[in-house]
Parts: structure tokens; sequence; C-alpha cells
């Protein structure tokens, strides 16, 4: 079938242009008064929805926007069997086969179809956001090695220093001797294993951070709205996306 006017489909709806069909139609009367004469039996949001469409300005190619209005399939049907004329009768007959297509069953499975495959994409890409932030946590249950606290803060986009102040500024540990203790009401968590070294013929304590002392922080600090980089990177690509 040869397109006599542009269709397009939104929210499930086929609509077109008012203008388009107002055009097509080859009304005689002012555009406004057209509309101001036949809208009256239509409902606004429901039939036909305002809006503005480019037209031509001048001969260099300059547009410029001018009202419109979006209208239905069923909306146009009978604005073409208004017009007693030959071209009321060719719209009205063209509107009739695209509603008899749309109506088709095998076009209706084909539209439910296709709109499970976009609920589908969608919900993939919603899973997508969302799996960094499980991701992190994930890797942390996963692992069984010991951290130093340099690794860790650079989950944290922070130096270990920064990091170690961030932990003593939220009471999470205190320093003493030049050595990293945590509070008593984390001391018996598990949450740190030390182990002595001789460095420089001097023995020295080194601390490091178990994954379960991994994931306590990343609960502390989460409640403290900080999260590691990547959580972040996932926060600005939501914004962006929506």
């Amino acid at each position: 079938m040869n397109q006599l006017i542009k269709v397009d489909v939104k929210n499930n709806q086929q609509v077109l242009s008012a203008r388009d069909l107002y055009n097509g139609l080859e009304i005689a009367q002012r555009f406004s008064r057209w509309v101001d004469k036949n809208f009256e039996m239509f409902e606004e949001n429901i039939d036909y929805v305002p809006c503005t469409s480019s037209t031509q300005q001048n001969q260099y190619g300059g547009t410029k926007e001018i009202d419109d209005y979006t209208i239905t399939i069923s909306m146009a049907k009978e604005l073409a069997m208004m017009v007693r004329n030959d071209n009321g009768k060719r719209y009205r007959k063209y509107f009739l086969k695209l509603e008899e297509k749309w109506n088709d069953p095998q076009e209706v499975v084909k539209r439910g179809y296709e709109i499970l495959q976009d609920e589908n994409i969608q919900l993939k890409l919603e899973n997508k956001k969302l799996k960094p932030k499980a991701t992190y946590f994930d890797k942390i249950m996963a692992s069984k090695s010991l951290m130093i606290t340099t690794t860790i803060a650079k989950d944290y986009g922070m130096s270990a220093q920064a990091f170690n102040n961030l932990l003593k500024k939220l009471k999470i540990q205190y320093k003493l001797g030049g050595i990293w203790y945590l509070y008593s009401k984390y001391q018996e968590n598990g949450w740190v294993s030390s182990s002595t070294r001789i460095i420089d013929n001097k023995p020295r304590i080194i601390t490091k951070w178990t994954q379960k002392g991994r994931a306590g922080l990343y609960k502390l600090l989460k409640a403290h709205d900080i999260v590691p980089m990547i959580e972040k990177l996932d926060v600005k690509t939501v914004t962006i996306g929506g």
C-alpha cells in the first residue's frame, strides 16, 4: 500500500500531523478556523495533543515553528469524512486500510512480541546498571587474600594516608606509636591480621585487612555515603542515561 500521508506510532498508537491532513485534504479555510470548527467534538489528550511543526519561512531555506496537533487515526478518519470531496473519500479509505492492517491478528502478535523484546532489553540495561554495585561486594566475599590499606584506598580513589585519616575521623581506628589499631568495638570482628617483620634490624608490625574487614569497611563507609569508585561511575552513567 502506497503511503498517502506520514503516519507514526507513539505509545502503541497510530498518529499523524493535523497540518499534514489539512494540507492533503486541501482545505480552503485557514488552519486555525478549521481546527476551531472541527475539533470541538474530540477530546484533547485523548484524540489529539497540541504540538508544533516546522515550515519553510522563505526561499532561502529558513524555517519557523507553527501550531500543530498530533491526532489519532480514528480522529483523522472522521475529519476526512467531514470533507465532502474526492480527497476526503480517498483519505478516509486510506485510514480504514491502515486500521484494518493495524488490527490484523498477526500484526497484533508482532507488536506484542516487539514490546516484549523492548522490555527485555530495558530490563537487561537496568540489570547492567546495577551490576557494578553487586560485583564489588561479590569480589570482596569471593577473595580470601589479605589486603594492605593502600589497595583498599585505591578502590575509593584515595591515598593510603587519606584513607587512614578517614577511618580515624569515623572512629574506626586510631594511631599509637606509628601503628594503626582498631577501636575496641571492631577488634574482635576479625577485620585485620597482624604479623611481625624485621626491617632494618628492627621488628615492625605489619597490619593487613581481611576480606571480612574490607566488607565491614564497605558497609560502614556506605552508611556515610562514601562508596567505591566503581559505584560512583555507575551513578554518573545512570544520571546521563536518564
